[in-house]
């Protein structure tokens, strides 16, 4: 009899330690995923992906440094042979108000880098343009700056987006030497896309 009540014991006991396991399993947050090389616009050499890393870079981003949190936040650069580089930094908010927040705050650090940029660099010249809400998740919003220094006779061009699905928030960042005219826009809009459809 004490054999049949203990066995029932352990048995109850081991029951619970599953099912334990299994809903903390269960309750495990999936952590949003990156873009791949392959899905970066079109170029004239391969794009190659660096892996993951947890918070931000030590080199931050021109235009939306020191704004998300770092202690939620994960990046990952890309590069080509030339002279273009990407990166993708992803936030996840503790609520989808914060991460909204987050979200409009980091599209009015773009919206206002060009003359943070020309403050920093006298004789620095160019245009920002905003591009439209492309229509995932609750939306990415696309940018461009266009920047030239007359003096040394260097042009840049820099795509951004910022997007967001709930409470998780993405920027996108791509870069090369050149003028927007050159620049595969449409294919930036289309990866600005994916990196919001992409992470989850």
């Amino acid at each position: 009899m004490n054999c049949i009540r203990t066995a029932a014991v352990t048995a109850a006991a081991v029951g619970l330690t599953i099912a334990s396991f299994t809903s903390a399993t269960a309750a495990a947050p999936v952590a949003p995923k990156f873009l791949s090389a392959s899905q970066l616009p079109a170029s004239i050499s391969p794009w190659h992906a660096d892996p993951v890393q947890q918070g931000l870079p030590d080199s931050g981003s021109v235009c939306t440094e020191g704004i998300a949190p770092k202690a939620s936040s994960r990046y990952r650069d890309f590069r080509t042979e030339l002279d273009t580089g990407a990166r993708q930094t992803t936030t996840v908010a503790s609520s989808e108000a914060r991460a909204k927040a987050l979200a409009a705050k980091l599209r009015t650090a773009i919206e206002g880098c060009l003359e943070r940029l020309k403050e920093q660099n006298p004789g620095l010249e160019g245009e920002a343009f905003y591009h439209g809400k492309v229509n995932v998740e609750e939306g990415a919003h696309v940018y461009s700056i266009d920047t030239s220094h007359p003096e040394v006779g260097s042009t840049d061009i820099g795509l951004y987006s910022v997007g967001r699905d709930g409470r998780t928030v993405t920027v996108l960042e791509w870069g090369q030497m050149g003028e927007l005219d050159g620049a595969p826009l449409e294919g930036f809009k289309k990866t600005a896309q994916v990196s919001v459809a992409k992470l989850y």
